[in-house]
């Protein structure tokens, strides 16, 4: 048995609200049930595909050719490091 970790309300219409108890019926769900398993999986999927990043063919021979073999720092980069590196040695 699963416990309830929180509550959420949203509005439906009442026709919206009948289509949904008569789906869960179907189903053999009490109406949050059915709600949950079906709005989860596009949940996830709106997550993955927000978290993820895609790469064509293409760009994927970049990156792995830029992480083989990467360019020589630029002298901001450089200057960039010197600067981090000098803070880091100062006391407190």
């Amino acid at each position: 048995m699963t416990t309830s970790e929180g509550r959420i309300e949203f509005c439906a219409t009442r026709d919206e609200k009948r289509i949904l108890a008569t789906a869960s019926a179907h189903e053999r769900m009490d109406l949050t049930s059915f709600i949950m398993r079906t709005v989860h999986p596009a949940t996830r999927e709106v997550i993955d595909k927000a978290e993820r990043i895609t790469l064509s063919e293409r760009e994927t021979v970049r990156i792995l050719d830029l992480l083989e073999n990467p360019p020589p720092p630029t002298p901001s980069l450089v200057a960039a490091a010197r600067e981090d590196a000098s803070r880091a040695a100062e006391p407190g």
